[in-house]
C-alpha cells in the first residue's frame, strides 16, 4: 500500500490513524475558524494527525431550498484563511469541473463527492492538476467497482489517491456499512479511509433532506479502526441539531473527543 504525504500529515500502512474531519458545509467564516481550531486541539490532545474539510458548496442536495453554502469563492477564501492561520492540510469537494482550478489552488485534497464518483470527465480533470483525490465509493457501487475508477485516475499519472467507504444503498432512505469494503479497496494499493458520519446517513429520510442515526457513529468508527482502515472520515458541528446541513448524522465536539480516544485505545492494542 503507498503512503502519501500531505502537508505535514503522512497516511498508508505503518502510519499512524488519519483524521479528516468539520463540518458539512462552511456556514459562516466564525464558524469554519472556530471549529477547524477545536477539533486541531481534539486531535493533538489524542495524538491523531488531522486534515480539515468543509464544503464551500453542496451542489448535491435534494431539494432547491437547501443551504448549499457560500459557494466556491468566498467558501475557499475562507478555506484558505484556515490553512494560513492553523497550518492545516485540506479537503473539499468539487462538482464540476469549472471549479477544479480554483479549489487545486487552495485545497491539498480534491474530493471526489460520492454521487459523482463514476463521472470520467470530472474524476480525469481533477486527477490531471496532481492534487492528492480523494475518492468517494459511490453508495450504488460494489467495493470491486472502484478499481477501474483508479485506472481513470492513474491514467493520468498521478497516483496520490484515497479511497473512502460511506456506505452503500439498502433499501429507500437507508445505507449500511459492509466492513469488508475496507479489505478489498485496500488490495487495490491505496489508502482507505472510513466515512463513518455519511454512512449512517439517511438519504431524503426528512422528505426534504437527508435523515441520519448518528448514535451508530461511534460504533462503526471503532470497529473500522479494528478491521484496518487508514483514516476517518468525520462531519462534526458544535451543535449538530442546529447545522444548516447533515445534522442528523453529524457528532457533536464532545463526542468526537471521547471517540478519539477511544480509537487511540484501539490503534495502540492493534
Amino acid at each position: 500500500m503507498r503512503q502519501l504525504t500531505i502537508g505535514n500529515v503522512k497516511i498508508g500502512k505503518g502510519c499512524p490513524l488519519v483524521l479528516i474531519a468539520g463540518p458539512c458545509v462552511i456556514e459562516s467564516q466564525k464558524q469554519c475558524l472556530q471549529s477547524a481550531k477545536r477539533i486541531k486541539e481534539i486531535a493533538q490532545e489524542a495524538g491523531i494527525p488531522f486534515i480539515f474539510k468543509s464544503s464551500f458548496d453542496k451542489a448535491n442536495r435534494l431539494s432547491l431550498d437547501s443551504y448549499r453554502g457560500p459557494g466556491i469563492k468566498k467558501g475557499l477564501e475562507i478555506l484558505y484563511r484556515v490553512k494560513e492561520e492553523l497550518k492545516l492540510p485540506l479537503l473539499s469537494d468539487i462538482h464540476c469541473r469549472q471549479e477544479i482550478a480554483a479549489a487545486a489552488e487552495v485545497l491539498d485534497i480534491i474530493q471526489i463527492p460520492a454521487l459523482l464518483s463514476r463521472q470520467t470527465d470530472l474524476v480525469v480533470e481533477a486527477a490531471r492538476t496532481g492534487k492528492v483525490i480523494n475518492l468517494k465509493k459511490g453508495q450504488f457501487l460494489a467495493p470491486w467497482d472502484i478499481l477501474p475508477i483508479i485506472k481513470k485516475i492513474e491514467a493520468t499519472g498521478n497516483k496520490k489517491i484515497l479511497i473512502t467507504e460511506r456506505g452503500v444503498s439498502f433499501g429507500y432512505n437507508n445505507l449500511v456499512a459492509d466492513l469488508r469494503s475496507l479489505k478489498i479497496m485496500g488490495d487495490f494499493g491505496y489508502p482507505v479511509i472510513f466515512d463513518a458520519t455519511h454512512s449512517v446517513q439517511l438519504p431524503g429520510g426528512r422528505g426534504k433532506s437527508s435523515g441520519g442515526q448518528r448514535e451508530f457513529v461511534s460504533g462503526l468508527s471503532r470497529a473500522a479502526v479494528a478491521f484496518g482502515c487508514q483514516g476517518l472520515f468525520l462531519e462534526v458541528h458544535s451543535d449538530p441539531d442546529k447545522a444548516l446541513c447533515d445534522g442528523p448524522n453529524m457528532i457533536s465536539l464532545k463526542e468526537l473527543k471521547n471517540l478519539l480516544r477511544q480509537t487511540r485505545k484501539i490503534e495502540e492494542a492493534l
